[in-house]
């Protein structure tokens, strides 16, 4: 039985809506664009929601909107895609890395010794859906002795007046901080990835969830980055088309990451759905935790944990006690049968990139802890009973192969 790791979700309602957008005769950044940033809004409770080609692009434009310089720090986990860090270099500040936590996410004590008076951003990651604790990490970055040290070198940061905390929500569309609220407005900006992996998808995008405190207006702000996402042309495509409405303005250096209508049209209709397509997640997710918790040698992923909730995307289950080459072994062993499973993440210290950078994966002991014995096992709606028995027992009698011939 052949299983791919991550297909995405495509029905008749997603088809539908992208061949609207065909024959509508405007494919670029119009108004199912708009309409996609409402629905994320509405869903996240984000103030306002701006939509550009990816994560990484978005990520850039705003640091380069807070105006971090090659002096500026910006705190990130070392376990974590290495976008999140490559995003810091591009807008010329050095990212510090931090080791994490037992359940993935950064740790927020970590952080605290990271701050010095060079640091203007934190970028805690939700990794495999479940969000960080940013309770105590709003808390931290608003400590009297945190903003006293704090050292704004651009106009934005001194309105700021404090670090700011940005969520790399790449993993947590549809995940809950709290009972009744879901990821997206619990940071001052928070950025959900729409590619073609997650959960829901525009094939390539991002969402960038402005809620930035007094004396910031969101409503402005989105207005001034939309324009800044069209290469700070005064006027947009579809506003440039009408009739005698060809003259325009470049007022700034920005970039060109906007969304095109046809990308956000597989959204639109995606997240449309996306509370049936959670529940679907939820059951492959349970099914697992209940098939591996009598194995001794599983640790089960977070999913759960008081008001916080997963949002089911990736199931990274870990193998206790194993080396990182044993827990290549037993992919190789999964592969025989045609499962795909994968790996979140390598660290990036581990990667030559970083590693040539200075960086070293020996100062971040559980970020290593938590790779070297995980694999990602496929969560997706499509996964029935009989496809998930054979990846369990496909799992398990890998498992066994590489314990018996070690």
């Amino acid at each position: 039985m052949k299983i791919p790791f991550s297909p995405p979700y495509i029905d008749e309602a997603v088809i539908n809506e992208v061949v609207d957008s065909l024959r509508s005769g405007w494919i670029t950044s119009g108004p199912k664009v708009k309409a996609l940033e409402e629905e994320i809004k509405v869903f996240s409770n984000a103030k306002e929601v701006l939509c550009v080609n990816s994560w990484t692009s978005g990520a850039i434009m705003m640091l380069r909107w807070l105006g971090v310089t090659a002096e500026d720090e910006v705190i990130v986990p070392a376990y974590t895609y290495s976008a999140t860090a490559l995003a810091v270099l591009h807008a010329g500040a050095k990212p510090v890395m931090v080791d994490s936590g037992e359940d993935f996410n950064i740790s927020v004590d970590a952080i605290r010794k990271a701050i010095t008076p060079r640091t203007k951003a934190i970028i805690p990651v939700d990794i495999a859906g479940f969000p960080c604790d940013y309770d105590r990490i709003m808390r931290l970055v608003n400590e009297p002795e945190i903003r006293n040290q704090f050292q704004a070198t651009s106009l934005v940061q001194e309105k700021l007046g404090r670090i700011l905390v940005m969520n790399d929500a790449a993993h947590s569309l549809g995940a809950y901080y709290s009972k009744n609220q879901r990821t997206g407005c619990e940071t001052d900006i928070a950025i959900f990835s729409l590619h073609a992996v997650k959960n829901v998808t525009t094939a390539e995008g991002g969402a960038i969830c402005l809620n930035l405190p007094e004396p910031f207006d969101n409503a402005e702000l989105y207005k001034e980055l939309r324009m800044m996402s069209l290469n700070c042309q005064t006027k947009d495509a579809f506003s440039k088309s009408k009739a005698g409405g060809w003259r325009y303005d470049i007022v700034g250096l920005g970039m060109k990451i906007n969304m095109a209508d046809v990308n956000a049209a597989i959204g639109l209709a995606q997240i449309r759905e996306y509370p049936e397509l959670l529940k679907e997640r939820k059951r492959v997710f349970n099914t697992y935790s209940k098939a591996f918790a009598d194995c001794d040698w599983a640790i089960l992923p977070p999913s759960e944990d008081g008001e916080k909730e997963s949002s089911y995307h990736i199931y990274a289950l870990r193998v206790k006690d194993f080396t990182e080459e044993q827990r290549d072994r037993m992919i190789d062993e999964i592969a025989k049968s045609e499962v795909a499973v994968n790996v979140h993440f390598i660290p990036m210290p581990m990667l030559s990139f970083f590693s040539s950078l200075g960086y070293d994966i020996k100062n971040y002991p559980q970020a290593y802890e938590n790779f070297k014995g995980e694999i990602s096992l496929p969560i997706y709606p499509q996964l029935d009973e009989e496809k998930l028995d054979f990846i369990i027992k496909t799992v398990k009698d890998a498992y066994l192969k590489v314990t018996v011939d070690r």
